[in-house]
């Protein structure tokens, strides 16, 4: 590729490189500048300012992430151009703004990762680099343009893949492969489905393709930002590095016990009842159990008004209720009518007896009058209010559901599943949340709770006003004093209040993660899922209003599935909401487990799986997966295996049953990977219910390095191909 020696060659790489940061630095330079003086800028509105702080700052963001492998190549074309490729874009000013450095996700950088021999995109080499901190330690050539160039990056690829693992996902946007980069930017406005068995790289394929997405259409994405939806917190934390390490920051990431703001749960329901809760009939329960809250009273209730004695029977109460129902609206805003029509019964039932004799409906003034004066005094009647509660309480979700799931009467009044019966109802488990949310819909908001924090806002912001005005009196009343001439007064002294109230007016300084995740009505742009098989079908209504218009990018294995409401097949899920909208593709490749503990997995998924081919591991580790048989102190054996573990670089776990200390379930190690995984038991996690080999499965496959297996017991058939020792 090039005519100098490789040692030329790497230095004048070094150089060119070095150039590069120091473009970044510059541009980092000018963009703190420019976000300190936006801080203390006083121009526009107090939301132009936020809105100019903010970008400003997202700005820095991207450039200090940058600094982290700035640039990892360069591509050499056949008309004899050089394309270096990065994190980011950079321009030589000095050359007409030529790109000195390709931001990765940009057109012209993508043969940077699809070229081959075979298909060389007009390219006629590749050059990959690896640095340590600002330097370029090394490089690798490819030449391309010929069958035997070989694949995209396959010596920078296997380095990565065997890399002791740290703490979090790395990006991979160096070694993007081939099938990931289609993926990656692939133009799909509706839901995107990526499947791929363990190792796959199907996690990070979907960060990026975000990336990517955020890259083309900032603008769009920007000011809703994105959503992504994980299985568990350890999860989210594991992958959390990798946009924004990629520079993208407006992500909110939560798990499905997190969709309800002020919610945070793990908890899980037992089957059955995760299945009842997740079926779409559930709509039909809830429905129900609100309607069950419209009651009618047993026995008269008695309002007095004027010293007459009026009462709320069941035929007025029923009108009420039809008529309240007839609206359409929430329970909580329907509310409204029933009281209406409860209040127009009493008012002429009292006025009729109040105005008997003297009073003529002729006489409107009069008759106004008294009506006016009746609708006052029951405003203030504890009685009235009392009954009206009874007969149609102002309703919360959790006031609603709780009651509803620790009592049978509820239940059966409401059709539903007594599998859902416990003995705390409030103890809100996952299942749950998707129930919460849709409550909020079916009981609409209390206007009257509204109406008050809206009154408490305008007061403190009336007495921020204030406050403002004060501090602006002592300001003049102090450059007065120290000012010989009135003309001589700074230009800041003839600020009005109101302009420096202006500051606390609506200006909401919480970053769009934070706004994000506190607004149950706040809806995203785009909506990544991973471990999507587990998802419900209420799970996905929850997800379906955070994205109206429908984009998402799904990741999942149905293999994997261990939840008794998720997913059996995509279409099934997905068409109820996207008819015609969704696409699949499939990732085949295991960048991450090595093929003697692939083919050990293997073994257990044909038991359960039969018809789902393995995905095929791009390497082996040359250290077989062993099992041992413990006939004495398991824990023991656990115990040397961690402290072995601790003497070698990487990341360990132990995954077996609850009561061996330090062993987390398969379930919580999801999506995670580890150098060395000890498996406790297996027998016993294939006896735990009917998705026990699944999650056998899960667990075998989260080892990038080495893998062992203790058993007391017979070890499973399917574990045979096991080194024992």
């Amino acid at each position: 590729m090039a005519d100098q020696g490789y040692g030329g060659e790497l230095e004048a790489e070094r150089g060119y490189v070095a150039g590069l940061y120091g473009r970044l630095d510059v541009k980092r330079d000018e963009a703190k500048r420019a976000y300190q003086k936006a801080l203390g800028d006083d121009g526009g509105t107090p939301m132009e300012r936020d809105s100019r702080v903010r970008a400003l700052a997202k700005q820095v963001r991207r450039l200090d992430v940058a600094d982290s492998g700035l640039c990892f190549g360069r591509l050499d074309e056949l008309e004899g151009g050089r394309r270096y490729v990065g994190r980011i874009g950079l321009f030589d000013e000095e050359k007409d703004y030529e790109p000195a450095l390709l931001d990765w996700r940009a057109p012209a950088a993508r043969p940077f990762y699809t070229a081959t021999g075979a298909n060389p995109e007009g390219m006629r080499g590749r050059r990959q680099f690896h640095s340590r901190g600002r330097t370029v330690v090394e490089f690798t050539d490819e030449v391309l343009g010929r069958p035997d160039g070989g694949a995209a990056g396959d010596a920078a690829l296997l380095a990565a893949v065997n890399a002791p693992r740290g703490e979090g996902m790395r990006d991979i946007v160096a070694t993007i492969q081939a099938e990931q980069d289609e993926i990656i930017r692939l133009d799909h406005a509706g839901v995107l489905v990526i499947e791929g068995g363990p190792g796959t790289g199907k996690t990070v394929v979907a960060l990026h393709r975000v990336a990517y997405l955020m890259y083309t259409q900032r603008e769009r994405m920007e000011r809703h930002g994105v959503l992504v939806v994980g299985p568990n917190p350890a999860f989210l934390h594991h992958i959390g590095r990798v946009l924004p390490s990629l520079g993208e920051s407006d992500v909110v990431f939560m798990t499905t016990g997190d969709l309800v703001p002020g919610l945070h749960t793990t908890a899980e329901d037992t089957d059955q009842a995760a299945r009842a809760k997740g079926s779409p009939a559930i709509l039909d329960v809830l429905a129900a159990a609100v309607a069950d809250r419209q009651r009618l009273p047993d026995e008269p209730i008695p309002v007095v008004l004027r010293d007459v004695t009026l009462r709320i029977d069941a035929p007025t109460a029923e009108w009420a209720r039809d008529e309240a129902r007839a609206t359409g609206l929430p329970h909580n805003e329907a509310r409204g009518t029933f009281t209406e029509i409860i209040t127009y019964v009493l008012t002429e039932r009292a006025i009729g007896r109040i105005g008997k004799g003297w009073l003529s409906r002729e006489d409107r003034d009069a008759w106004e009058e008294l009506r006016a004066d009746l609708l006052a005094e029951l405003a203030d009647d504890e009685a009235f209010t009392s009954a009206i509660d009874a007969l149609w309480p102002i309703l919360t979700p959790e006031t609603l559901l709780g009651p509803l799931l620790s009592s049978p009467e509820r239940l059966r009044a409401a059709g539903a599943d007594p599998a859902l019966l416990r003995a705390d109802g409030t103890a809100w488990t996952v299942s749950d949340v998707p129930l919460l949310d849709e409550l909020v819909d079916l009981l609409g908001r209390d206007k009257a709770a509204d109406k008050a924090a809206e009154d408490a806002a305008a007061r403190e912001r009336h007495a921020e006003a204030e406050y403002a005005k004060g501090v602006m009196e002592i300001i003049k009343t102090e450059r007065m004093d120290m000012m010989d001439d009135e003309d001589h007064l700074l230009a800041e002294d003839l600020i009005y209040a109101e302009d420096l109230a202006g500051r606390f007016e609506e200006s909401d300084t919480r970053d769009l993660v934070e706004r994000a995740s506190a607004d149950r009505d706040w809806t995203y742009r785009h909506v990544v899922v991973d471990e999507a098989q587990e998802l419900s079908e209420m799970d996905w209504r929850v997800l379906m209003r955070r994205c109206p218009n429908r984009s998402f990018t799904v990741v999942g294995d149905l293999a994997q599935r261990r939840s008794a409401a998720g997913a059996t097949s995509w279409g099934a899920m997905l068409e109820r909401y996207v008819p015609g909208r969704w696409a699949y593709r499939s990732l085949t490749v295991n960048y991450r487990t090595p093929a003697e503990i692939m083919a050990v997995a293997a073994a257990v998924l044909a038991e359960f799986a039969p018809d789902v081919a393995p995905p095929e591991s791009v390497r082996a580790s040359g250290v077989p997966p062993w099992s041992r048989q413990v006939d004495g102190d398991l824990l023991a054996a656990v115990a040397a295996f961690t402290a072995a573990e601790a003497d070698l670089p990487g990341t360990s776990v132990v995954i077996g049953p609850p009561e061996v200390p330090g062993a987390v379930a398969a379930s919580e190690t999801k999506g995670l990977e580890y150098d060395a995984v000890l498996v406790v038991e297996p027998e016993r996690i294939l006896a735990g219910g009917p998705r026990g080999a699944a999650e056998l499965y899960v667990a075998l496959t989260r080892a990038t390095q080495r893998l062992g297996v203790l058993h007391r017991a017979e070890l499973p058939t399917a574990l045979a191909g096991l080194t024992a020792v």
